[in-house]
């Protein structure tokens, strides 16, 4: 049985909650200084001010491709647990959200087409498919000047 516009959106209140609480129990994403700026039944979106500690390229002042590897990844994984959320909404919260505390990466692709160059940067994530052990998220990485700069695709094991 397919949901109703109306049902997802009674229902995303639970969802977003459910993502703010796994994201702010990660210290990694707190010392990169990742926020969530928006979540939804369709993308989820971070963002990330650019600090000195974050340069990968000294002389160039550019963001470090890991922090950019990383921004797609969690965005991706984020995603992935909104759409794992979903299909499980038959069950308990407490019990969705001890089976989604195992969400992990299986692969994750990036293309970097240009440098990490900006005073902030963005990433949207939506959700490619969601099955019942493993969803595929795609992520786009922009800067300040809306400049894409990175895309990722993701897999995640999320059942």
């Amino acid at each position: 049985m397919k949901q109703s516009t109306q049902d997802v959106e009674e229902f995303l209140p639970e969802i977003k909650a459910a993502v703010m609480s796994f994201f702010d129990k990660v210290p990694f994403n707190k010392f990169l200084g990742m926020k969530i700026t928006r979540v939804e039944a369709g993308c989820v979106e971070m963002y990330l001010p650019m600090k000195e500690e974050l340069i990968g390229n000294y002389f160039m002042g550019i963001l470090h491709g890991g922090v950019i590897s990383a921004m797609l990844d969690v965005t991706g994984g984020a995603m992935a647990l909104v759409g794992a959320f979903r299909k499980l909404e038959h069950l308990s919260l407490d019990e969705r959200i001890k089976r989604l505390a195992k969400i992990s990466t299986i692969d994750l692709r990036v293309d970097y087409l240009r440098p990490g160059r900006g005073n902030a940067f963005y990433v949207v994530a939506t959700l490619l498919r969601s099955g019942n052990k493993v969803a595929v998220t795609r992520s786009e990485f922009y800067n300040d000047q809306h400049e894409l700069c990175a895309v990722g695709t993701g897999t995640y094991l999320c059942g």
